[in-house]
């Protein structure tokens, strides 16, 4: 007998025991990110691919495809690395690890010097960074940082740099402070401590 039509009558709920293990089911919200779909010989017989089988007969290639949805991976990396402030972004797929703030951004100031020299040196080590040199005030840089979800902050101003010091802060966890010339060390020190997969 062929089965001519399909329904559903009920939906599964919770709690209920899968027929094949006996397990309770639980039902998980998800995402799909990667799909695979057998596409069987209608593609191969168009074309006339064939496939020699071991008899050596010859025959339409079975084909699929598959393919993995950058933009739902991304919506999944948010929904699960997020809090109240924003995004967190695991270094591995981060836009940019490391944002520099500098707090003025007058071409010839020592803030600006130092974050230009800090920007080259990390690029020149094959990170990936942004340099914030916009006229904005520094709580308006700071919480665009944090909204954005950049790993690590390295924060440079007047007054740190008056007592020797740069802010490295990265987006959860405590504010690193250290001296210009260890800032470059202490942002790759810290990436390879937090590196993700």
């Amino acid at each position: 007998m062929k089965v001519k039509e399909w329904r559903d009558f009920r939906k599964v709920q919770a709690g209920e025991l899968c027929e094949e293990t006996g397990n309770p089911l639980k039902i998980r919200r998800a995402i799909e990110v990667g799909h695979v779909f057998k596409l069987g010989t209608k593609y191969s017989e168009a074309l006339g691919a064939t496939v020699l089988d071991e008899n050596g007969a010859s025959n339409a290639c079975i084909m699929g495809c598959y393919g993995i949805g950058v933009t739902r991976t991304l919506q999944a990396v948010i929904e699960q690395c997020q809090d109240e402030n924003g995004v967190i972004w695991p270094t591995s797929v981060a836009p940019y690890q490391v944002c520099i703030t500098a707090l003025d951004v007058e071409p010839e100031s020592e803030v600006m010097k130092l974050a230009t020299r800090i920007y080259d040196e990390l690029r020149a080590k094959g990170v990936d960074v942004i340099l914030d040199d916009r006229p904005a005030r520094p709580g308006i840089k700071f919480k665009d940082s944090e909204l954005v979800g950049f790993p690590l902050r390295i924060g440079i101003g007047e007054r740190s740099l008056a007592k020797g010091n740069v802010e490295l802060k990265p987006r959860v966890g405590e504010m690193i402070l250290c001296s210009p010339d260890e800032a470059v060390g202490q942002a790759l020190g810290w990436l390879e401590e937090n590196k993700v997969g």
